[in-house]
């Protein structure tokens, strides 16, 4: 583990199907990130730009999941052409996070 690095622990379990599968997965997984995502979830939240809050978490959570695996494997050619928006849609995000709490 990196010293600079937050190290969390995520749990996901299958709660329902429409389709009555009898789907009980559960996955448990460990990971480090750079930020400290429960700020990055309660400042998203409290600028709310979704209809639940619930969706302000699932969005920061999600985000941060991507860019950090993003930015630990940004040679990869995967990714080559969505950096530069990513960039642009961070500042974008940062700006009307920022403003929010003006």
């Amino acid at each position: 583990m990196e010293k600079n690095h937050n190290k969390y622990r995520i749990t996901l379990e299958h709660l329902y199907s429409p389709k009555d599968l009898g789907l009980e997965e559960t996955i448990d997984f460990e990971f480090e990130n750079h930020d400290e995502i429960f700020s990055i979830i309660e400042r998203i939240s409290q600028n709310n730009p979704f209809k639940t809050e619930s969706q302000a978490t699932e969005f920061a959570l999600g985000l941060k999941l991507f860019s950090e695996a993003m930015l630990k494997n940004k040679e990869n050619p995967l990714f080559e052409e969505f950096l530069p928006a990513f960039r642009a849609f961070m500042k974008k995000l940062k700006a009307t996070i920022k403003e929010g709490n003006s």
